[in-house]
């Protein structure tokens, strides 16, 4: 410890060196740490449970293009045929898909009028089967009945009495009660239109993956004469590819009229969502080992310098009875010092980086253990960097010092 006096003073001497190596280190720490933030909650919000059974569900979509195309028959029929066949636990149709990226939305507030607050809510389409074939578990109330359930033309504004919700929407409209007890409550839509909240489900999340009320669902009561249909079936467990291909050869052999098409499941769905934060993830990560790359090699050639312009003094010293310890030492507890500095420099400007990330783009504020574990990392990674110059410098034979340049 008694050398900490002269290498600070070593280091004064040679301010601009350390000082820029430190910038690198601060650099360094603060976008690793704000790169490991942002990994671990894309990592989480990938990781949210959808409310669906996405491992045996898939979706197609038909289209009539016959002049005597009759979209109400043939829907029913469609159904009663997906409903039968071996391996299929249930079908409905519906006008959006959960993590699609496309959908409807409307907004809910629990008095009438145009003014005050709406809460944003996913719209679902879907018939008495919705429930069943979307996976979902209703927690309170009840379901729709065979008799609840209408046909929509495009242009209707008119909406049915009923709905069921999901808890998240329950909670937002609700914030008093639990989501059971608004089994029986009113919201309104459309300004003034009642609709009685029958039922509560526990999860489904939107189509949109990077909306905050992603879990803010209502099923509706309606099946859609919007000239293409969409519809949603769960099947046993590994039954799904089989009864995929035989879904769409079934709608083609019923109906030739028609086109039958975007024949995909949920898992594809699901990646498909989340691909923009995976490649985000492969970027962040890339960064991550790129600078810790770059930052060993700075703090390396720094020593490494050193160790080359002070040769003769190493040799001096080793001549006056300095030990390889002692210079080892020496370069290890300068390395120590920068790294400290700059690690210094970083918590401060890691946290303004986290500051503005939450004011710019509403990420969550970073955990304030991230901090000491990449102080803790980056002083390691330095020590380590350091070692192998310290160590060719404590090489240097005592002789040095009498030779003459």
């Amino acid at each position: 410890m008694n050398q900490i006096g002269p290498i600070f003073r070593a280091l004064l001497r040679n301010k601009v060196g350390a000082f820029l190596l430190a910038l690198q280190i601060a650099l360094t720490m603060t976008i690793i740490v704000n790169a490991i933030h942002m990994i671990e909650n894309r990592s989480s919000l990938m990781a949210r449970p959808s409310g669906l059974d996405e491992a045996n569900q898939f979706y197609l979509t038909s289209s009539g293009y016959r002049d005597d195309f009759n979209e109400q028959l043939v829907i029913e029929q469609d159904l009663r045929l997906l409903r039968q066949l071996p391996g299929v636990i249930n079908a409905t149709q519906i006008n959006a898909i959960p993590l699609s990226g496309g959908g409807w939305s409307m907004g809910l507030r629990t008095a009438p009028g145009q003014d005050g607050l709406n809460t944003g809510v996913a719209i679902y389409f879907v018939d008495e089967n919705g429930i069943e074939a979307l996976d979902v578990e209703l927690i309170a109330g009840n379901n729709f009945s065979t008799s609840e359930i209408s046909y929509r033309e495009a242009n209707a504004v008119e909406w049915p009495q009923n709905a069921i919700i999901t808890a998240a929407t329950a909670k937002e409209l609700f914030p008093d009660l639990e989501p059971a007890q608004t089994v029986g409550k009113t919201g309104y839509i459309s300004g003034d239109e009642p609709l009685t909240i029958i039922g509560i489900i526990d999860q489904l999340q939107a189509p949109w993956n990077g909306w905050s009320g992603v879990e803010r669902v209502m099923l509706v009561p309606q099946r859609t004469l919007f000239g293409s249909s969409r519809y949603f079936i769960r099947t046993e467990p590994g039954q799904r590819d089989r009864i995929m291909k035989e879904a769409e050869e079934l709608l083609l052999r019923q109906d030739a009229g028609r086109l039958v098409r975007n024949v995909r499941t949920m898992t594809e769905t699901r990646e498909d969502s989340y691909r923009g934060h995976q490649a985000l993830q492969t970027v962040l990560w890339i960064t991550v080992v790129l600078l810790t790359i770059i930052t060993a090699l700075g703090i390396v050639g720094m020593v490494t310098f050193n160790v080359n312009r002070r040769r003769k003094q190493i040799g001096t010293r080793r001549a006056l009875g300095a030990s390889r310890g002692d210079i080892m030492g020496y370069f290890m507890i300068e390395n120590f010092m920068v790294t400290s500095f700059g690690l210094l420099l970083g918590l401060g400007s890691s946290i303004a980086l986290n500051i503005w990330l939450v004011d710019a783009f509403n990420l969550p504020r970073i955990g304030w253990h991230y901090l000491p574990i990449a102080m803790v990392i980056l002083w390691l990674l330095g020590q380590l960097a350091v070692f192998g110059p310290a160590r060719r410098a404590a090489g240097i034979s005592p002789a040095l010092a009498t030779r003459t340049t």
